[in-house]
């Protein structure tokens, strides 16, 4: 886990070359642990963060900034600017008219189109309206672009490979998910240079090997994948209807859509899932800011010493005696401005209530994306899976099952996105032969079935939806 940066308010940022050496560690420790050696090492599959991202100089390799992280709101004060614009009006009109005289579903995402901070083409838009030398250099056609997965795969091979894969950049927010290409009117739109972008490569594929010199001998990159695409290939959600919920630093709500692409709809937006040679897997997905962030500042502040604490801290109260936990430390989707906030503090308010309050803000965020998923995605819902930090957390996870009335899995490793990168590298590199061989490697640790009506909670979800708009803007 990379420590974050905070040069400004708003601002999140991770250092390019802490990054880089961090990620050597880990693997090295990784391969030590396991008592094998480098050149025992048949393929390396790659899961990162999606949406932080970072631009450099071709020729020198050169960083023109820190990474720009998904949950930095710096473009908060554009996104109002854009989202309020006569041209985005106009945009949402014809976009209106095309969708109705031709039924393509590609119309219908432009005709509602909005913007947001958790967006990298916003904040990429800041770049070139504010550092010169990545401005300069992009004239020159000398400006790379990347997420995390990039940079690492040019470093790794010194700088003769730039390539990413479809999951992560479907991810950016910049790639067409219906032409599976980078959108040229979005950078029209935004003025960024379509001359930036790396090409786009299947998920599970031979990128290239590691430069001898790093790590004693040339390792195959055998997959690229961005962290949520890699959970549910990790949870080997591999059918129409299948859900994996991932609570980390952020949740995330994914479904299996198949070969159909759901067009953006509130809350929810599509994705590519993976491309393996001809399959091309969608995903539409629902994202929740700030679950483990909230846990690790309760964490920092004394509220409990050990994670391991909060459950039982939670089920030693009846209720939240009335208290309501806002988060909103970073980025919300919907308001960058929201405001975290405990409300409806009392002198009778113990550590416990406050813990409670956090984690049962978790599972009420968990009830509203569920519902929107059920409302707008037209396909029957099969198993759902959770991973992730959080989903270690019995309160979060009985409080989750009880309010959508559905069982959830949980699987013995919590850790699934490096698990579905390193599934992705096998399938690349032979070592598996197809996806059948990965579901027997599945175990699952523990069964969430209801054991509540979910009405019992609907005073505190009041209460907290109450809350909830009183922190607004």
């Amino acid at each position: 886990q990379v420590e974050s940066l905070y040069p400004r308010p708003g601002w999140v940022e991770l250092d390019p070359e802490v990054l880089w050496s961090q990620f050597l560690d880990v693997i090295k420790e990784a391969v030590q642990a396991a008592g094998l050696h480098m050149s025992q090492i048949a393929g390396l599959g790659i899961s990162t963060q999606r949406g932080t991202f970072v631009t450099w100089h071709k020729r020198t390799g050169k960083p023109f900034h820190n990474f720009i992280s998904w949950q930095d709101i710096r473009s908060a004060e554009l996104v109002d600017s854009w989202n309020n614009s006569l041209m985005l009006k106009v945009i949402h009109v014809v976009f209106t008219v095309l969708h109705f005289f031709t039924g393509n579903d590609r119309y219908l995402a432009p005709s509602f189109l909005s913007f947001s901070t958790q967006q990298t083409s916003m904040k990429l838009s800041w770049v070139f309206k504010n550092i010169r030398e990545a401005e300069e250099a992009a004239k020159k056609n000398n400006c790379c672009f990347g997420t995390v997965d990039t940079w690492l795969l040019y470093r790794l091979t010194k700088g003769s490979v730039y390539a990413t894969d479809y999951s992560n950049a479907s991810s950016t927010g910049i790639f067409e998910p219906f032409t599976k290409c980078w959108s040229p009117t979005l950078c029209n739109l935004l003025s960024i240079p379509m001359s930036i972008y790396p090409p786009v490569k299947d998920t599970s594929f031979n990128f290239g090997s590691v430069d001898p010199e790093i790590f004693g001998v040339p390792i195959p990159i055998m997959a690229m994948v961005a962290d949520q695409q890699a959970a549910m290939f990790g949870e080997c959600c591999f059918h129409p209807g299948d859900v994996k919920l991932t609570m980390g630093t952020g949740g995330f709500w994914n479904v299996n859509t198949g070969e159909h692409l759901f067009a953006s709809q509130r809350s929810l937006y599509p994705l590519i899932g993976w491309k393996i040679g001809k399959e091309v897997v969608y995903l539409t997905e629902g994202a929740i800011s700030d679950i483990g962030t909230a846990i690790k500042w309760a964490q920092d502040i004394d509220l409990f010493t050990n994670v391991d604490e909060t459950a039982k801290m939670a089920q030693s109260v009846v209720d939240s005696q009335g208290v309501c936990f806002v988060p909103g430390f970073q980025a919300s989707v919907d308001d960058p401005y929201l405001c975290a906030s405990f409300v409806g503090l009392k002198p009778s308010t113990t550590r416990n209530h406050l813990v409670r309050a956090i984690l049962e803000s978790v599972a009420f965020r968990n009830k509203l994306l569920f519902d929107i998923i059920v409302k707008k995605v037209h396909i029957p819902l099969q198993t759902i899976r959770a991973d992730g930090g959080v989903s270690n957390n019995s309160f979060v996870m009985q409080m989750t099952s009880d309010l959508i009335n559905k069982k959830i899995e949980k699987p013995a490793n919590a850790d699934m996105s490096s698990l579905g990168a390193a599934f992705l590298a096998g399938l690349a590199s032979g070592f598996w032969t197809d996806k059948e061989q990965l579901k027997k490697l599945r175990r699952i640790e523990a069964v969430f079935e209801p054991q509540k009506d979910s009405e019992e909670y609907r005073p505190a979800m009041d209460t907290w939806l109450q809350a909830m708009e009183c922190s607004l803007h």
